[in-house]
């Protein structure tokens, strides 16, 4: 064996060996397996979070996901999944700043900029709803295309640009023509903008694919609300009743209530 074999080749050995008796490779097999220790917690605790989002217990989702996003705090699915329970429990604040975190990790996660757009419209926050529907109506790689611009609609004709609302809720139609929200913005936009027959269709289109009986409830005082306009009473009041009965403690439900007590 050669001198420099020796000199170069010895030291070597030495310090992969004294690594060894120091515990350095131990220690970095113990990390990678506390780090797979932690995300199969996360992951344990997201599963559970979405399985109390299914069944409607949030408070309990919450508290799973917020465990989760402790242990994995770049995991885009958690921040999108807390998101959505932050919507349904009706902060609208915590919502808002998980769907950005959600899109700041991936900005690929359509769902995820499409519950903010929603989420801005439910606010009154037209033009930033309008920025994010748009981004994903004009993206090819969307698969729901017909959401986008029903959201997109719906922020159009708040801010007062009627045609462009009806147009992009029409192309809505075509790409799927039994989208509910769909048929639910058009109706308001006509009944709006006085084609009160054009508007009665439509909410009956609504009322057919059977959607949360919330939104049953608003398609039902909307249609009484036009039958009201047209003297048609009797139609109108059967309308109200219903939705009454849909939601009794709602809001449609109540403004119903008060409808009927006018009628009476």
């Amino acid at each position: 064996m050669s001198k420099q074999s020796l000199s170069f080749g010895v030291p070597i050995v030495w310090l992969c060996t004294l690594a060894l008796l120091l515990g350095l490779g131990c220690a970095s097999s113990g990390r990678k397996a506390e780090d797979e220790l932690r995300l199969r917690r996360a992951n344990s605790h997201f599963n559970l979070g979405l399985d109390y989002i299914r069944n409607d217990r949030i408070a309990l989702a919450i508290r799973e996901l917020l465990f989760a996003e402790e242990l994995d705090p770049k995991n885009p699915r958690i921040h999108q999944a807390l998101a959505d329970a932050y919507v349904m429990r009706g902060k609208p604040v915590e919502a808002e700043q998980h769907y950005l975190l959600t899109l700041k990790i991936d900005p690929t996660i359509h769902e995820a900029r499409l519950n903010l757009s929603s989420l801005y419209n439910q606010l009154d926050r037209y033009e930033e709803s309008l920025v994010y529907a748009s981004m994903l109506a004009d993206d090819a790689t969307f698969s729901g295309p017909w959401r986008a611009l029903a959201n997109k609609g719906f922020a159009e004709y708040q801010l007062g640009r009627v045609e462009e609302a009806r147009n992009s809720l029409r192309l809505a139609l075509e790409y799927r023509s039994d989208y509910w929200p769909t048929l639910l913005y058009l109706g308001i936009l006509e009944m709006e903008e006085g084609r009160q027959r054009e508007a009665i269709g439509l909410f009956q289109q609504v009322l057919e694919l059977d959607p949360a009986l919330a939104i049953q409830a608003q398609a039902n005082y909307r249609i009484g609300e036009i039958y009201i306009a047209l003297g048609k009473r009797q139609k109108a009041i059967g309308h109200l009743q219903a939705a009454v009965a849909q939601t009794p403690g709602g809001p449609w439900g109540v403004r119903s209530e008060e409808y009927l007590k006018l009628l009476r």
